[in-house]
């Protein structure tokens, strides 16, 4: 049973199971809990990627943390002990994914991470504690860089467990990606800055949030900015009051999308992590305002700076230093676009050996 939630796990779901669907000893049931409901952040995702419809969607989206997450977990019991699969699959570090773990764990069903050993080293995020948490309770860990296992042997943690693989966000970059003429409309004229905005962390407290769209207005007086914009910072930014003039806003935006405005962007201004290793691929120059990142490798690489989101001065300037810094050829530090084979490999080989 592979269980998701939200955008990134529902790209990189669609890699595995293309390649689970060659090993024929195994047959898998999608399970879509609805973190993500809002249809430009889910059902598209679906039918660009070419995903078959989830077998269950458990329809659980918006709520706090304790609500939404308990509700995840009584409704996947319901469906763990009506289907009784053999694993439990699951992705990165949201709440569906720490969920999925915990009612898998207690059902005494084997957890199998995808994306494991990341840490930011911030407690204060909720994604940390659902990636620690996840992490405790699988059985098998398939990480996507040196710096994930290290993270892992420091926790004490079976290295027969561990398998790194690489990271499945690169095989999609490399096999999904387009970024033809029909992708040409929706960029503005270059250059630009292409910025998302959707955690927690930063849309929920006003002053930071304002801090962040000031540094971002900042820099709309001299490039477009355009910024695909979040549910929740929709709502977020409507709540607090906080004006988006000057700014390129759009809704939400499916994969082939994203990837080409990300692709053709002088700079990418982002919160999340999965971006973060997007720009990467595509060349990109990366500023992340959080203080903190559990993408490490790309900070110490130079091809990603840290910004306080408290700060529309700091923005701006890693902005404008990520424009003058010349860039080095970029290493394969997230594998060579196989991992999902690696792990449907993995995968059948322990699903077979098991009593």
């Amino acid at each position: 049973m592979t269980v998701v939630g939200a955008r990134p796990q529902f790209i990189k779901a669609a890699l595995v199971s293309r390649a689970l669907q060659q090993r024929t000893t195994i047959r898998e049931v999608l399970v879509h809990t609805g973190q993500h409901y809002d249809p430009n952040m889910s059902d598209i995702f679906f039918q660009e990627l070419g995903m078959s419809p989830p077998d269950h969607h458990l329809g659980i989206g918006g709520g706090g943390h304790g609500r939404q997450t308990g509700r995840m977990l009584e409704a996947l019991e319901v469906t763990l002990l009506a289907e009784k699969p053999d694993a439990v699959l699951v992705y990165g570090d949201t709440n569906s994914t720490m969920a999925a773990a915990l009612a898998a764990a207690k059902l005494h069903v084997p957890v199998i991470h995808v994306e494991a050993g990341l840490r930011s080293f911030n407690m204060a995020m909720p994604e940390e504690i659902n990636r620690i948490v996840t992490d405790r309770v699988s059985s098998l860990l398939f990480t996507p860089t040196a710096e994930a296992d290290h993270n892992l042997a420091r926790e004490g943690v079976d290295a027969r467990r561990v398998h790194r693989v690489g990271d499945v966000m690169y095989d999609a970059a490399r096999l999904l990606a387009t970024s033809g003429d029909d992708s040409r409309s929706i960029r503005p004229r270059a250059p630009y800055v292409l910025a998302t905005i959707h955690r927690a962390e930063t849309t929920d407290e006003f002053t930071r949030l304002a801090s962040t769209v000031a540094g971002l207005r900042r820099l709309a007086r001299r490039f477009s900015v355009v910024l695909p914009l979040h549910p929740r910072t929709r709502a977020a930014v409507d709540g607090f009051e906080i004006s988006l003039q000057g700014i390129d806003v759009r809704g939400p935006l499916g994969y082939r999308d994203m990837a080409a405005l990300e692709s053709a962007a002088a700079v990418i201004v982002t919160d999340s992590g999965g971006v973060q290793k997007e720009a990467f691929f595509h060349g990109v120059p990366c500023v992340t305002v959080r203080n903190e990142t559990e993408w490490v490798e790309l900070v110490h690489g130079g091809w990603n700076r840290l910004a306080s989101p408290d700060s529309a001065d700091a923005i701006e300037s890693a902005v404008d230093a990520a424009m003058s810094a010349p860039y080095p050829a970029r290493p394969l530090l997230y594998g060579d676009g196989t991992a999902s084979v690696r792990i449907a490999d993995i995968l059948a080989s322990n699903l077979s050996a098991a009593p």
